[in-house]
Protein backbone atom coordinates (compact mmCIF):
# COMPACT_ATOMS: atom_id res chain seq x y z
CA UNK A 1 0.00 0.00 0.00
CA UNK A 2 1.56 3.46 -0.77
CA UNK A 3 1.79 6.55 1.58
CA UNK A 4 0.57 9.76 1.12
CA UNK A 5 2.92 12.54 1.77
CA UNK A 6 4.10 16.00 1.15
CA UNK A 7 6.91 17.32 -1.06
CA UNK A 8 8.69 19.93 0.68
CA UNK A 9 9.65 22.43 -2.08
CA UNK A 10 5.90 23.91 -0.49
CA UNK A 11 8.00 24.20 2.71
CA UNK A 12 11.08 25.83 2.17
CA UNK A 13 9.84 28.91 3.40
CA UNK A 14 9.05 27.01 6.51
CA UNK A 15 12.08 25.23 6.81
CA UNK A 16 14.21 28.43 6.70
CA UNK A 17 12.14 29.76 9.46
CA UNK A 18 11.47 27.40 12.05
CA UNK A 19 13.14 24.68 11.15
CA UNK A 20 12.54 21.36 10.04
CA UNK A 21 11.43 19.78 13.14
CA UNK A 22 8.64 22.14 13.91
CA UNK A 23 7.63 22.65 9.94
CA UNK A 24 7.30 18.84 10.35
CA UNK A 25 5.57 18.71 13.44
CA UNK A 26 2.87 20.83 11.90
CA UNK A 27 2.58 18.65 8.72
CA UNK A 28 2.04 15.98 11.05
CA UNK A 29 -0.54 17.85 13.07
CA UNK A 30 -2.59 18.23 9.45
CA UNK A 31 -2.38 14.48 9.03
CA UNK A 32 0.67 14.11 6.75
CA UNK A 33 3.66 11.23 8.18
CA UNK A 34 5.85 11.12 4.93
CA UNK A 35 7.99 13.57 3.15
CA UNK A 36 10.08 14.12 0.96
CA UNK A 37 12.65 16.45 1.01
CA UNK A 38 13.67 18.66 -1.57
CA UNK A 39 15.26 22.56 -2.27
CA UNK A 40 16.47 22.27 1.55
CA UNK A 41 19.61 22.51 2.28
CA UNK A 42 21.53 19.06 3.87
CA UNK A 43 23.20 21.07 6.39
CA UNK A 44 24.08 19.12 10.06
CA UNK A 45 21.26 20.77 11.54
CA UNK A 46 18.28 20.19 8.75
CA UNK A 47 19.39 16.41 9.20
CA UNK A 48 19.51 16.07 12.73
CA UNK A 49 16.25 17.92 12.89
CA UNK A 50 14.95 15.29 10.03
CA UNK A 51 15.84 12.41 12.34
CA UNK A 52 14.36 14.10 15.37
CA UNK A 53 11.02 14.40 13.25
CA UNK A 54 11.46 10.75 12.59
CA UNK A 55 12.08 9.77 15.74
CA UNK A 56 9.80 11.32 17.72
CA UNK A 57 6.41 12.40 15.11
CA UNK A 58 7.01 8.72 13.37
CA UNK A 59 7.92 11.00 9.89
CA UNK A 60 8.91 8.68 6.94
CA UNK A 61 11.39 10.74 4.71
CA UNK A 62 10.28 9.22 1.90
CA UNK A 63 13.01 10.24 -0.28
CA UNK A 64 15.56 13.13 -0.84
CA UNK A 65 16.55 15.10 -4.26
CA UNK A 66 19.63 15.34 -5.57
CA UNK A 67 21.29 17.16 -8.83
CA UNK A 68 23.77 15.20 -11.60
CA UNK A 69 25.41 18.24 -11.30
CA UNK A 70 25.30 21.83 -9.45
CA UNK A 71 23.96 24.71 -11.58
CA UNK A 72 25.07 27.84 -11.26
CA UNK A 73 23.41 29.52 -8.54
CA UNK A 74 21.54 27.17 -6.30
CA UNK A 75 22.24 25.10 -3.40
CA UNK A 76 21.80 21.18 -3.36
CA UNK A 77 24.05 18.20 -3.34
CA UNK A 78 25.05 16.47 -6.30
CA UNK A 79 26.13 13.34 -7.50
CA UNK A 80 28.83 14.60 -9.49
CA UNK A 81 30.48 16.18 -6.42
CA UNK A 82 28.74 14.90 -3.51
CA UNK A 83 28.31 10.91 -3.86
CA UNK A 84 29.45 10.05 -0.59
CA UNK A 85 27.98 12.72 1.71
CA UNK A 86 24.22 11.63 -0.06
CA UNK A 87 24.72 8.19 0.33
CA UNK A 88 25.70 8.79 3.88
CA UNK A 89 22.41 11.22 4.69
CA UNK A 90 20.52 8.95 3.06
CA UNK A 91 21.51 5.58 5.23
CA UNK A 92 21.35 8.00 8.04
CA UNK A 93 17.89 8.73 7.50
CA UNK A 94 16.86 5.34 6.26
CA UNK A 95 15.77 6.37 3.15
CA UNK A 96 16.29 4.33 0.03
CA UNK A 97 15.03 7.20 -2.56
CA UNK A 98 16.61 9.64 -4.32
CA UNK A 99 15.23 11.53 -7.17
CA UNK A 100 16.31 13.96 -9.83
CA UNK A 101 13.75 16.79 -9.83
CA UNK A 102 14.48 18.30 -13.29
CA UNK A 103 16.07 17.80 -16.60
CA UNK A 104 19.52 20.40 -16.48
CA UNK A 105 18.89 23.63 -17.91
CA UNK A 106 21.91 22.39 -20.40
CA UNK A 107 20.58 18.79 -21.52
CA UNK A 108 17.34 20.81 -22.92
CA UNK A 109 19.65 22.61 -25.75
CA UNK A 110 18.86 19.29 -27.33
CA UNK A 111 18.11 15.87 -28.01
CA UNK A 112 22.32 14.71 -28.27
CA UNK A 113 22.52 16.68 -24.88
CA UNK A 114 19.14 14.64 -23.22
CA UNK A 115 21.12 11.47 -24.11
CA UNK A 116 24.43 11.92 -22.29
CA UNK A 117 22.29 13.20 -19.43
CA UNK A 118 20.60 10.26 -19.03
CA UNK A 119 23.98 8.16 -19.80
CA UNK A 120 25.73 9.84 -17.19
CA UNK A 121 23.15 9.48 -14.86
CA UNK A 122 22.83 5.94 -15.30
CA UNK A 123 26.19 5.49 -14.16
CA UNK A 124 25.35 6.85 -10.83
CA UNK A 125 21.90 4.94 -10.36
CA UNK A 126 24.28 1.57 -10.71
CA UNK A 127 26.83 3.08 -7.92
CA UNK A 128 23.77 4.00 -5.90
CA UNK A 129 22.68 0.45 -6.56
CA UNK A 130 25.70 -1.05 -4.46
CA UNK A 131 24.42 1.40 -1.54
CA UNK A 132 21.03 -0.63 -1.48
CA UNK A 133 19.85 3.12 -3.10
CA UNK A 134 17.64 3.40 -6.29
CA UNK A 135 17.67 6.85 -8.21
CA UNK A 136 14.42 8.35 -9.86
CA UNK A 137 13.77 10.83 -12.79
CA UNK A 138 10.60 13.45 -12.04
CA UNK A 139 9.39 14.33 -15.55
CA UNK A 140 7.96 17.87 -16.42
CA UNK A 141 6.11 18.73 -19.48
CA UNK A 142 9.01 19.28 -21.43
CA UNK A 143 9.66 15.50 -21.32
CA UNK A 144 7.08 14.73 -23.81
CA UNK A 145 8.47 16.87 -26.72
CA UNK A 146 9.11 13.97 -30.05
CA UNK A 147 11.59 13.42 -31.43
CA UNK A 148 11.94 11.12 -34.61
CA UNK A 149 8.24 9.78 -33.12
CA UNK A 150 9.42 8.67 -29.71
CA UNK A 151 8.53 10.97 -26.30
CA UNK A 152 11.82 12.83 -24.82
CA UNK A 153 10.93 10.62 -21.07
CA UNK A 154 10.85 7.48 -23.83
CA UNK A 155 14.72 8.29 -24.49
CA UNK A 156 15.60 9.14 -21.13
CA UNK A 157 14.53 5.75 -20.04
CA UNK A 158 15.97 3.90 -22.83
CA UNK A 159 19.76 5.46 -21.98
CA UNK A 160 19.30 5.03 -18.43
CA UNK A 161 18.03 1.28 -17.75
CA UNK A 162 19.42 1.58 -13.60
CA UNK A 163 16.97 5.11 -13.45
CA UNK A 164 13.16 4.80 -12.19
CA UNK A 165 10.60 7.24 -12.48
CA UNK A 166 8.82 10.05 -10.55
CA UNK A 167 5.47 10.70 -12.19
CA UNK A 168 3.95 13.92 -12.27
CA UNK A 169 0.19 13.89 -12.95
CA UNK A 170 -0.48 17.29 -13.34
CA UNK A 171 2.91 18.05 -15.78
CA UNK A 172 1.83 14.50 -18.06
CA UNK A 173 -1.75 16.30 -18.33
CA UNK A 174 0.33 19.97 -19.23
CA UNK A 175 2.24 17.86 -21.71
CA UNK A 176 -0.78 16.69 -23.49
CA UNK A 177 -1.16 12.67 -21.63
CA UNK A 178 -3.43 11.02 -19.89
CA UNK A 179 -2.28 10.36 -16.47
CA UNK A 180 -4.14 7.37 -16.02
CA UNK A 181 -2.64 5.88 -18.64
CA UNK A 182 0.83 6.75 -18.38
CA UNK A 183 0.96 5.35 -15.08
CA UNK A 184 0.03 2.30 -16.66
CA UNK A 185 2.72 2.31 -19.19
CA UNK A 186 5.39 3.23 -16.35
CA UNK A 187 4.33 0.45 -14.20
CA UNK A 188 7.14 -1.30 -12.32
CA UNK A 189 9.20 1.60 -13.03
CA UNK A 190 7.66 4.03 -10.91
CA UNK A 191 8.41 4.15 -7.00
CA UNK A 192 6.88 7.94 -6.62
CA UNK A 193 3.95 10.31 -7.98
CA UNK A 194 3.12 13.84 -7.80
CA UNK A 195 -0.32 14.50 -6.56
CA UNK A 196 -1.18 18.18 -7.68
CA UNK A 197 -4.04 19.26 -9.79
CA UNK A 198 -4.92 20.81 -12.97
CA UNK A 199 -7.57 23.45 -13.05
CA UNK A 200 -8.60 26.01 -15.51
CA UNK A 201 -8.60 29.28 -13.85
CA UNK A 202 -10.47 32.95 -14.34
CA UNK A 203 -9.31 35.64 -16.59
CA UNK A 204 -7.41 38.06 -14.47
CA UNK A 205 -9.41 41.24 -13.70
CA UNK A 206 -6.29 42.94 -14.84
CA UNK A 207 -6.48 41.62 -17.98
CA UNK A 208 -9.20 43.45 -19.26
CA UNK A 209 -7.71 46.55 -18.18
CA UNK A 210 -5.02 45.62 -20.62
CA UNK A 211 -7.92 45.42 -23.35
CA UNK A 212 -9.50 48.30 -22.58
CA UNK A 213 -6.12 50.46 -22.73
CA UNK A 214 -5.95 48.18 -26.32
CA UNK A 215 -2.81 45.95 -25.64
CA UNK A 216 -4.53 42.98 -27.03
CA UNK A 217 -1.49 41.13 -27.01
CA UNK A 218 -0.99 41.22 -23.17
CA UNK A 219 -4.71 40.29 -23.21
CA UNK A 220 -3.95 36.84 -24.61
CA UNK A 221 -1.34 36.20 -23.04
CA UNK A 222 -3.32 36.24 -19.73
CA UNK A 223 -5.98 33.91 -22.32
CA UNK A 224 -2.81 31.87 -22.30
CA UNK A 225 -2.11 31.35 -18.88
CA UNK A 226 -5.05 30.79 -17.14
CA UNK A 227 -3.86 26.90 -16.78
CA UNK A 228 -2.96 26.60 -12.67
CA UNK A 229 -1.76 23.97 -10.15
CA UNK A 230 -4.40 23.67 -7.97
CA UNK A 231 -4.86 21.11 -4.23
CA UNK A 232 -5.86 17.96 -4.82
CA UNK A 233 -9.29 18.02 -5.93
CA UNK A 234 -9.98 21.27 -7.08
CA UNK A 235 -8.95 20.95 -10.49
CA UNK A 236 -9.89 18.49 -13.46
CA UNK A 237 -7.98 15.50 -12.90
CA UNK A 238 -9.20 12.74 -11.76
CA UNK A 239 -7.65 11.29 -8.58
CA UNK A 240 -9.50 8.44 -7.68
CA UNK A 241 -8.42 6.55 -10.22
CA UNK A 242 -5.00 8.03 -10.68
CA UNK A 243 -4.13 6.66 -7.22
CA UNK A 244 -5.68 2.92 -7.92
CA UNK A 245 -3.20 3.14 -11.13
CA UNK A 246 -0.42 4.30 -9.41
CA UNK A 247 -1.03 1.79 -6.89
CA UNK A 248 -0.73 -0.86 -9.60
CA UNK A 249 2.05 0.65 -11.41
CA UNK A 250 3.88 0.12 -7.15
CA UNK A 251 4.52 3.23 -6.47
CA UNK A 252 5.46 3.13 -2.83
CA UNK A 253 4.49 6.95 -2.31
CA UNK A 254 2.33 9.46 -3.05
CA UNK A 255 3.35 12.95 -2.78
CA UNK A 256 1.28 15.89 -2.33
CA UNK A 257 2.78 19.23 -4.35
CA UNK A 258 1.58 22.62 -5.27
CA UNK A 259 3.60 24.66 -7.33
CA UNK A 260 1.73 28.17 -7.40
CA UNK A 261 -0.55 28.82 -4.24
CA UNK A 262 -2.24 31.92 -5.68
CA UNK A 263 -2.80 33.92 -2.14
CA UNK A 264 -3.21 30.64 -0.18
CA UNK A 265 -0.90 29.66 2.33
CA UNK A 266 0.94 26.58 1.92
CA UNK A 267 -1.10 25.00 5.38
CA UNK A 268 -4.51 25.77 3.65
CA UNK A 269 -3.79 24.07 0.37
CA UNK A 270 -2.00 20.98 2.37
CA UNK A 271 -5.13 20.86 4.52
CA UNK A 272 -7.47 21.20 1.47
CA UNK A 273 -5.89 18.49 -0.32
CA UNK A 274 -5.83 16.16 3.01
CA UNK A 275 -9.60 16.58 3.23
CA UNK A 276 -10.34 15.84 -0.65
CA UNK A 277 -8.20 12.62 -0.43
CA UNK A 278 -9.72 11.08 2.48
CA UNK A 279 -13.12 12.31 1.28
CA UNK A 280 -11.97 10.12 -2.00
CA UNK A 281 -11.76 7.39 0.15
CA UNK A 282 -8.10 7.30 0.72
CA UNK A 283 -7.99 8.18 4.35
CA UNK A 284 -6.16 4.77 5.32
CA UNK A 285 -3.10 5.45 3.20
CA UNK A 286 -2.22 8.76 5.80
Amino acid sequence: MAKIGVQAMMLKGSFAEVGAFETLRKVNGLGYNAVEISQIPMDEKNVAELEKAQAELGMDVAALSVMMEKPVGRPGDSLKDDFEKIVADAKRLDTKLLRIGMLPFPAMKSIDAVIDFAKETNGYAERLQEHGISLYYHNHHIEFAKFDGKYMLDIINENSPAMGLEIDVHWVQRGGLDPVRTLDKYAGQTAMVHLKDYRIGMMPAQAFGLLEAGDVGAFMAAFKNVVQFAEVGEGNLDFPSIIDHAQAAGAQYLLVEQDELYGRTVWEALETSHRNLSAMGFAELF
